[in-house]
Order: C-alpha cells, then sequence, then structure tokens
C-alpha cells in the first residue's frame, strides 16, 4: 500500500472515531447557498467561507469555470435540494492562467506523463506516447482572472435552468491574504430578477 493511500485511511479512522451526530446531518445544506471554485489545494472553501459539515454545497474544478458539469451540478443544487444563491470564487496565481487549448493538446499529444513548469511555461519532459484525444476538450483556461469571472457568472445566469431569483456573486480569492474581491460586474450580471 502506498504511504499516501494509508494516510489517508488512517486519517479517516481518526475523523470516523469522533464523527460523533454528523452522520444525522440533513440532505439540503443548511446555509441554502453553494459555491464554484476552483479545485487548487491552496483553497480551502469550508475556512475561506466559514462553513461546517452540512452548510453548503462545495462544486470544485479546474479554474472553478462555469462548464456544463458545472451548471449541473448547480441546478440540481437549486432544484432539489434549495440552495437559493451561489458563489462563484475564481483565485490569484491560478495555474489555469499559465497555458492555453492549444499548449495542452500539444503536451498530451507528446506524452501522458506530468509535464513540468518552467519560467517560460509548462514543458513536456515525459517520453510518450501521447494522446490526440485531448484536441476535442475545451480545457476553460483563462487570460483574464477578472473577466473569467464575469464570463462564468454571465454562463450561468443566461442558463435556461437557472432560475432569475437565484443570485450569482463573483469573486476572486487572493491567494496570498486569504480575501475574497468581490467582481462587481460579475455580481451586477449575476443579480436576481423577480419575474
Amino acid at each position: 500500500m502506498s504511504q499516501t493511500r494509508q494516510a489517508v485511511l488512517d486519517a479517516n479512522a481518526s475523523y470516523a472515531a469522533s464523527f460523533g451526530d454528523k452522520g444525522s446531518l440533513a440532505l439540503p445544506p443548511a446555509r441554502r447557498f453553494a459555491i464554484l471554485t476552483c479545485m487548487d489545494a491552496r483553497l480551502d472553501p469550508a475556512k475561506y467561507a466559514g462553513l461546517a459539515e452540512g452548510d453548503a454545497h462545495v462544486i470544485r474544478n479546474a479554474g472553478g469555470r462555469a462548464s456544463d458539469d458545472a451548471i449541473r451540478s448547480l441546478v440540481i443544487s437549486y432544484k432539489l435540494l434549495g440552495t437559493r444563491e451561489w458563489f462563484v470564487i475564481h483565485h490569484t496565481d491560478c495555474g489555469m492562467l499559465f497555458f492555453t487549448d492549444e499548449v495542452m493538446r500539444g503536451l498530451l499529444r507528446s506524452s501522458l506523463e506530468t509535464a513540468q513548469l518552467t519560467a517560460e511555461g509548462f514543458t513536456d519532459v515525459g517520453t510518450g506516447p501521447g494522446s490526440s484525444a485531448g484536441e476535442y476538450i475545451d480545457w476553460l483556461t483563462i487570460k483574464d482572472q477578472t473577466q473569467s469571472v464575469v464570463d462564468d457568472v454571465t454562463r450561468i445566469r443566461q442558463h435556461p435552468l437557472v432560475p432569475a431569483s437565484i443570485p450569482v456573486y463573483g469573486y476572486v480569492y487572493d491567494v496570498r491574504s486569504g480575501r475574497l474581491i468581490e467582481v462587481p460586474d460579475a455580481t451586477t450580471v449575476g443579480a436576481a430578477t423577480t419575474a
């Protein structure tokens, strides 16, 4: 067994030993909101948003982007589990700023091994073989952090399955300070309206 796997299982055993009454938490999130954010390990939504287990839905993907699957999760969050407000939270120093779709496709064509980040960008250090399957994926890379928040909030707001009554807020999490910085244009676009 790998050391990582063993460490995870040991941590889980410790957690389960003091699980207490968490097994009786309700299925819907108690605070009735959802966060769409990045998978970056430096982000801890429970800490930066003051969450405890059972409080909110947290949907994570590379970049915190409003992909089809993220919107699917948000719609389920609202329609079946009653969330009433949504936050889109990107972050500074995001890895999605460091490459383009074409760079990612080229790296995957070269090899499937982990690339290396250098001062010039990502470089493939693998020996191959690679795959051209990456040509068919929109990697949702980011050119401008603030604009990407506006774009994602806009995409969510305009989606035909998203009710106009749900406000969608836009923020950038600063990985150097831990602060959430509002993106006013995103929050304006995401404002709830009554139909």
